[in-house]
């Protein structure tokens, strides 16, 4: 929506009421109309008894098109191609992420109630509930974008919106070395691992370039191979001529039909993978995923937050335990499971392959040793080259 400031400064009409705005959707509901231009100024003129000039009918119309249709006043934010977030903690407070930096943007809503409806009606469009009874909701929308949003008072003082556009990750390896986001001698090494069929995982922080790597890796698979991606949301999309996509779907409002990731690991295993990758492990699925790789499934792989190689197993020991996986199992299941960790990080605003390390079971447990680090071998090298079968690292 536009900003008051900016139509007082123009001489254009004032921002409609929450009053007026609601009674115009209220109306186009009754008719069941399509919310076109036509329809739309029918309905200001006659919420509006008619005082409306042909100016301001303009200008309304504007405004309703931005309250009912799409992200509204975000909607120009979300189109840019460099946009990854966009955040929303007050009507005069919207912030954009492009290119790794965050910056205030000069959109503006009308007033808190304004911020309240678009947080609602994107939560309807994902098919999900956003009220007092449930004030928060975390839900993919159509097109692409990651929708989280609370109410308050949860959120003191203003709804809070954040969108996160998931991109399909389509870049193959070259183009990350082209970029700087790989080494040469890196992208050796990522390419021997892909064709040792070890398995790996992508460990590092949010939006760090963790899936843009895995898929640029999965395109490295031979052609001949069958990928299954399991995914929350579908962002692989590598450049290979056999790969299967599913996604997760989430409860409707009766709370019924969710099928988790875990279900969805399950259900791949039945589909004859040569590579079995889970989009980000995150849960209890971490056991099913493990069982799988332990199973004949190589050359899997997936995504972890984590912020360093070391802190890998702690993480999956969290995360099994969700899974009713004790320890001692869990460290069991990974040594034989999982070879290699490589760790993303972003730098200046850019994502980089900042190490790669391999894990090593000590007594009954299983750590993580450095094997390279900012091109810089480490301890972990020569259990590299084992693995690898001998090839030169």
């Amino acid at each position: 929506m536009t900003t008051s400031a900016h139509q007082a400064g123009t001489g254009a009409a004032p921002t409609l009421s929450g009053q007026l705005v609601d009674r115009v959707r209220h109306r186009l509901a009754a008719t069941g109309a399509a919310v076109t231009p036509g329809a739309v100024a029918a309905a200001v003129r006659a919420e509006s008894d008619g005082v409306l000039a042909d100016l301001q009918v303009l200008s309304a119309l504007r405004e309703l098109q931005q309250e009912l249709v799409g992200a509204g006043p975000l909607e120009g934010l979300l189109a840019d191609p460099e946009t990854t977030d966009v955040l929303v903690s007050a009507p005069d407070q919207v912030w954009v992420e492009q290119a790794g930096t965050l910056r205030r943007t000069e959109v503006r809503f009308a007033d808190t109630d304004a911020v309240r409806r678009l947080a609602q009606r994107l939560a309807l469009a994902a098919g999900r509930r956003l009220d007092d009874a449930s004030p928060y909701v975390d839900a993919p929308l159509p097109g692409g974008v990651r929708l989280h949003a609370v109410l308050p008072p949860i959120a003191t003082g203003c709804t809070c919106i954040s969108l996160r556009v998931l991109r399909p990750a389509t870049h193959g390896l070259d183009a990350l070395q082209k970029v700087g986001s790989v080494s040469p001698e890196a992208g050796r090494l990522l390419r021997a691992i892909v064709t040792a069929r070890l398995a790996f995982l992508v460990v590092g922080g949010t939006g760090s370039g963790k899936t843009t790597l895995l898929a640029a890796l999965l395109g490295c698979v031979p052609a001949g191979e069958r990928i299954v991606c399991v995914e929350e949301a579908p962002e692989l999309a590598p450049r290979h001529p056999h790969v299967v996509r599913l996604a997760t779907r989430q409860p409707n409002v009766e709370g019924a039909g969710e099928v988790t990731l875990r279900d969805l690991v399950r259900q791949a295993l039945r589909m004859r993978p040569d590579r079995l990758v889970v989009g980000e492990v995150r849960g209890a699925e971490v056991c099913e995923l493990l069982a799988a790789l332990n199973t004949g499934h190589q050359g899997g792989a997936g995504t972890l937050h984590a912020n360093s190689p070391a802190e890998v197993p702690a993480r999956l020991e969290a995360l099994a335990a969700l899974g009713g996986m004790a320890r001692h199992a869990l460290h069991s299941q990974l040594a034989a499971a999982v070879h290699v960790v490589l760790h993303v990080v972003r730098r200046d605003g850019a994502r980089v392959l900042a190490a790669v390390g391999v894990l090593h079971r000590d007594d009954d447990l299983v750590r993580v040793l450095p094997a390279w680090q900012d091109g810089c071998w480490g301890p972990g090298r020569d259990r590299l080259h084992e693995l690898l079968g001998g090839v030169a690292c």
